[in-house]
C-alpha cells in the first residue's frame, strides 16, 4: 500500500508540471491537446502490440471508454485554458476542488453511502480555494475555468474506477486517448469557424513544441494516465483524488523553480495551499479511523 501511495504521488508531481509544459508550447489549448491525444494514441498503441495485449471488447465497452474520452479531452483543453487565462499556481489552485467534486460525484456514480468526513474535507479544501481566490482577484476567470476542469477530471475519474474493473489499464487508456483524439478533430472545423476570431487553426509546432510534446503525451500522459488507472485497482477514486490535491503544491514549486518572479504569489495564496495540503495528509487518519470504526467487534466465545 505504501508503494502505491509514493507512485501515486510521482504521478501527481508529473501531472504539477503539465501546466508548465501547457505554457512552455506555444500551440493553443485545443491544438495542444489534439497533438496530446493523437501521440498518446499512437504510444499506447505500440504498447499494445509489444506486450501482445488483446485489442477485442464488446461494442458498447468501446462506447463507453470512448464516451469517458471526451471528458477527458474536455478537462484538458479547460485545463491548458486555465493556465492560459492565469498563472500556473492560480490554474493548479482551482484544481483542488477536485476533493469535493469527488465527495459529491463517487457516491452517485459508485452508489456508495455518502462519508461526512470527505465532504468535510472537501469542504476545507474549498476554505482554501477561497483564500487563494481573495489574494488573486485579477485572475479569476482562469480560477474558475479550472474549478470546472477539476470537475471533469473527478468524473472520469470516478468512472474509470469502474471500468478498470473490467479492462486492462493499458487497454482502457488507449480508447480513452483514442475517444478524446477523434473527439477533438471532429471538434475542430467548428472550432475553426467560431472560436478562433478568424486566426484559423495551429496545427502545426514549432520545433520546441515537439520536445515538450514527447514530454508531455509520453511521461504525462501515457505512463501517468495509465498507472492512475491501474492504482484505481486498489485505491479509491476518493482518494487518488483528494492526492490530487498535492498537485498545486508541487506544480507552484517547479513554476516558481522555473519561472521564478511571475509566479510568486501573495501570502493569503500560499496559506490556502497549505489547507489543501492539510486536508491531503489528514484523510489517510480518519479513512483508517472510519473503517476501524466500522468493523464489527469481536464476539466472545461462551464457554
Amino acid at each position: 500500500m505504501l508503494k502505491d501511495y509514493l507512485r501515486l504521488h510521482f504521478l501527481v508531481l508529473l501531472w504539477g508540471f503539465t501546466a508548465i509544459l501547457g505554457k512552455l508550447i506555444s500551440l493553443p489549448p485545443v491544438e495542444l491537446v489534439f497533438w496530446r491525444t493523437f501521440l498518446a494514441t499512437v504510444g499506447l498503441a505500440a504498447l499494445l502490440v509489444i506486450r501482445k495485449q488483446s485489442w477485442n471488447i464488446k461494442p458498447a465497452d468501446v462506447l463507453r471508454l470512448l464516451s469517458v474520452g471526451v471528458l477527458v479531452a474536455i478537462h484538458w483543453i479547460t485545463f491548458f485554458l486555465a493556465a492560459r487565462l492565469s498563472s500556473v499556481s492560480v490554474c493548479l489552485a482551482g484544481m483542488a476542488t477536485l476533493a469535493l467534486w469527488a465527495s459529491l460525484l463517487e457516491p452517485l456514480v459508485l452508489w456508495r453511502r455518502v462519508r461526512i468526513y470527505e465532504v468535510g474535507l472537501g469542504l476545507l479544501t474549498m476554505v482554501g480555494l477561497y483564500l487563494v481566490s481573495q489574494a488573486e482577484l485579477d485572475q479569476l476567470l482562469g480560477l474558475g475555468v479550472a474549478i470546472i476542469s477539476a470537475g471533469l477530471s473527478a468524473l472520469f475519474s470516478v468512472l474509470n474506477s469502474k471500468l478498470v474493473k473490467q479492462h486492462s489499464p493499458l487497454r482502457l487508456t488507449f480508447y480513452e486517448m483514442l475517444g478524446a483524439c477523434l473527439a477533438i478533430a471532429l471538434f475542430l472545423p467548428v472550432y475553426k469557424q467560431y472560436f478562433t476570431a478568424g486566426a484559423g487553426l495551429h496545427l502545426v509546432p514549432a520545433t520546441l513544441d515537439w520536445v515538450w510534446l514527447f514530454v508531455l503525451s509520453g511521461a504525462c500522459t501515457v505512463y501517468a494516465f495509465s498507472s492512475s488507472v491501474e492504482l484505481m485497482k486498489r485505491l479509491s477514486a476518493f482518494v487518488v483524488n483528494l492526492t490530487i490535491n498535492l498537485e498545486p503544491v508541487y506544480g507552484i514549486i517547479l513554476a516558481v523553480l522555473i519561472f521564478g518572479a511571475q509566479e510568486k504569489m501573495s501570502l493569503n495564496f500560499y496559506l490556502g495551499t497549505l489547507v489543501i495540503l492539510f486536508s491531503v495528509l489528514v484523510h489517510p487518519v480518519l479513512d483508517q479511523w472510519n473503517q476501524r470504526r466500522r468493523k464489527p467487534a469481536p464476539v466472545e466465545a461462551v464457554l
